[in-house]
């Protein structure tokens, strides 16, 4: 681990190489998992007063499950905040593009000005998970086979995940954060690299 003021860095995000490959797997990361996408407490007042903003972009069953879910739930095993679903499926979020790939309803909106927030943004960091403790937040790498063809394509491209995530870092800790992390990760690479 690599500790930059009160973050815990998994060095798997300077090892691992990771670009996401849409063509692969049609982001299977929006439809697999036993419940939604993670979210910040912060997150939830956004959703609940974009929601009317962003309906036309979202499927009408997505729309259905959040109007009956609300626009943000709990997993019932932690209780942490998360995206409603569709029937335990896909995020209630989701929409598709004409080749059966999923897009996020959010984004799409953001996309087209509608609105002025991207997605949550633990969807934006994927695959770093974070986990805010008491005296320390936890950045890690995190692996699912679902992300298999985004692991290949990266090793071909040679993008460690820092790099893949340098936007939503900096979106969610700011340019100084991203520049002192780039740094630590050149002087691991330097020491442990190939």
């Amino acid at each position: 681990m690599i500790q930059i003021d009160e973050k815990l860095i998994s060095e798997d995000i300077f090892s691992e190489e990771f670009v996401c490959n849409l063509s692969k797997c049609k982001g299977a990361c929006c439809v697999e998992g036993d419940v939604g996408a993670p979210l910040d407490k912060n997150e939830l007042e956004i959703l609940d007063s974009i929601f009317d903003k962003i309906k036309p972009y979202l499927t009408p069953e997505g729309i259905q499950a959040l109007e009956e879910q609300g626009t943000w739930t709990t997993d019932p095993s932690d209780g942490m905040y998360v995206t409603p679903m569709v029937e335990d499926r896909e995020c209630a979020y989701v929409t598709y593009d004409i080749r059966g790939i999923t897009k996020c309803g959010i984004e799409k909106a953001y996309e087209d000005g509608a609105i002025d927030w991207q997605k949550p943004i633990s969807c934006h960091l994927y695959p770093i998970r974070v986990t805010e403790y008491s005296a320390f937040t936890a950045l890690n790498y995190h692996e699912w086979n679902v992300c298999s063809d985004a692991c290949t394509l990266g090793k071909e491209l040679q993008v460690p995940v820092y790099k893949f995530l340098k936007t939503p870092l900096i979106r969610k800790y700011g340019e100084e954060f991203y520049d002192v992390l780039s740094e630590a990760a050149d002087e691991w690479k330097k020491e442990y690299g190939n």
